[in-house]
């Protein structure tokens, strides 16, 4: 069936202000591009946008869409602004525990705290002598109670596991918060969820980010729930011919060899993608690696996730498999020895290495990324979480280079945007907004690092075209041109025009993924 799309402004984004007054769209892909006077005489029905504006789909670069699921599921801290609400909160969500049932909470900051609290294990153990286990919101770092601290059998003498830190307090025990790798010893001693549970909160995710428009997003969740097949068959529960949505498999090293061996998909709506890496931690609590020490704390530069050889190895299994690597990089150390490692084994041609984050970089290695086949995974809403805060952890002296995205643009880098949910929020038109404007919702200033503002072409391309390199698939998504894929995000209003607080107030008419309406708000389109 051949459907053409009329009645609204179809923004291509192949060209800044580029429009077509019409699409025809057949089996999933957009046939051609015209007038409706021209393309009419082709379709079999029409759909009247009735003055809404359409958009490529959009596409988060990276994300957890389970975790996501299970945010939404789960208690959400992620909101709580004092360290009495926090203690309020859980002592509401645990009241109704059952002896060794463990609970789990999401989100945590205490950057939001006017005292910059961090709960010791005691103050959680007055709450519950359930296990608690609650993640931080970069999920770099948990906090644990006694109760879970014991079932990991961490004491006083345990010593710390390579790539990780167990927090103590000045007589050497374990404070109950635990960074990178050492959260592992406490994770792992959590029940297994279910496929039932992961399917259920993917449902929720997949529905939402719908909702959003949201057409794909690149995920990482193959690392976190056991062996691989459980997270593959939860997406394969949901994401179905009646239900599509494009999902972009990171594959953790963990689960690789083991995927690359045996995995099947659901392709071009489950699709498999690079190995994914750790090679730092995170800059809340002071694990992304840095070349220099932390301003607020010149006790330490960080955690190295790897050594440089054990980096360097898993770069080159991904290889020799033919395949790409992702690597998460925060600090400046942490991209130094992404690039080492990537520079001693090329990546494969067709393929493209991704770095995700990039948060604080230098000249130098700027330079160095322009000699390779790779692209940014950035996140907008950074931005705005991190300041001003992350000026105290990082010095004025090394600003210059950090969340620095219009440097990077410049710099010919390609630039894909992501919200990294659940640690961000997922919307886009958050994520959108902080590039344009680099502050909070509704907030007045100037912007943090305003010389750093994208305009709102560059912003929407981060989630469309930008979104569409990362995964080598320029040429047939992140666009809407004859020969693509139609994946349409549908606003009731122009976000290139008006105040930039317009781009936080419209609102989705509808997601289209091949062609298909996945989500559309009742009674605002019609065919």
């Amino acid at each position: 069936m051949e459907v053409l799309w009329h009645g609204g402004v179809i923004y291509t984004m192949a060209a800044e202000g580029e429009t077509a007054e019409a699409a025809l769209v057949a089996g999933g892909k957009i046939a051609k591009l015209g007038t409706y006077e021209e393309l009419k005489k082709n379709a079999d029905t029409e759909i009247n946008l009735n003055g809404k504006v359409v958009y490529p789909g959009f596409v988060d670069s990276h994300m957890h869409m389970i975790g996501h699921g299970e945010k939404i599921l789960r208690v959400d801290l992620s909101k709580i602004e004092s360290a009495e609400e926090m203690k309020e909160r859980l002592a509401s969500a645990t009241a109704n525990l059952v002896g060794n049932e463990w609970f789990i909470g999401e989100g945590w900051n205490e950057n939001n705290f006017p005292d910059r609290k961090i709960f010791h294990r005691q103050e959680l153990d007055e709450i519950t002598e359930s296990p608690m286990l609650l993640k931080r919101i970069c999920r770099h770092a948990i906090l644990a109670n006694s109760s879970a601290l014991a079932l990991a059998g961490i004491t006083k003498e345990t010593p710390d596991p390579e790539g990780g830190v167990i927090v103590r307090d000045n007589d050497g025990e374990p404070t109950g918060y635990l960074l990178d790798a050492a959260q592992d010893l406490v994770s792992a001693k959590v029940p297994e969820v279910s496929i039932g549970y992961l399917t259920r909160a993917l449902e929720k995710s997949v529905d939402d980010l719908l909702s959003l428009g949201l057409t794909g997003a690149h995920t990482e969740d193959m690392g976190y729930y056991g062996d691989y097949s459980r997270p593959l068959q939860a997406f394969k529960n949901v994401i179905t011919e009646k239900r599509k949505f494009r999902a972009h498999l990171l594959r953790a090293h963990s689960e690789f060899e083991k995927m690359m061996a045996s995995a099947e998909y659901f392709e071009p709506f489950i699709e498999p993608g690079p190995m994914k890496i750790f090679a730092d931690g995170a800059m809340g609590g002071r694990t992304a690696l840095l070349s220099r020490p932390y301003n607020d704390d010149p006790s330490t530069s960080g955690v190295a996730i790897h050594g440089d050889d054990e980096l360097k190895e898993l770069v080159a299994l991904a290889r020799n498999y033919g395949e790409a690597v992702a690597i998460h990089v925060i600090g400046d150390l942490g991209l130094e020895k992404a690039l080492d490692a990537i520079e001693a084994h090329p990546v494969p041609q067709g393929k493209r290495d991704r770095l995700i984050h990039t948060v604080v970089v230098r000249k130098d290695l700027v330079e160095r990324m322009q000699k390779l086949d790779v692209i940014l995974d950035l996140q907008p809403s950074f931005v705005t979480s991190d300041f001003p805060w992350v000026m105290e952890r990082l010095g004025e002296e090394r600003m210059e280079w950090a969340y620095a995205w219009k440097k990077l643009l410049k710099s010919g880098l390609i630039i894909a945007g992501g919200s990294d949910a659940p640690i961000e929020e997922v919307d886009p038109r958050l994520g959108i907004y902080a590039a344009v404007t680099r502050r909070n919702p509704y907030d007045t200033h100037e912007g943090y690092l305003p010389e750093e503002k994208l305009s709102r072409f560059e912003a929407i391309q981060l989630y469309t075209s930008g979104s569409a390199a990362a995964i080598c698939k320029e040429h047939e998504r992140g666009i809407i041109k004859e020969g693509y894929d139609a994946d349409f995000t549908v606003f009731d209003r122009d976000l290139f025009e008006g105040a930039a607080e317009q781009i936080l107030e419209a609102q989705v008419e509808m997601t289209v993924v091949a062609g298909d309406i996945m989500f559309q708000k009742v009674g605002k389109v019609h065919s």
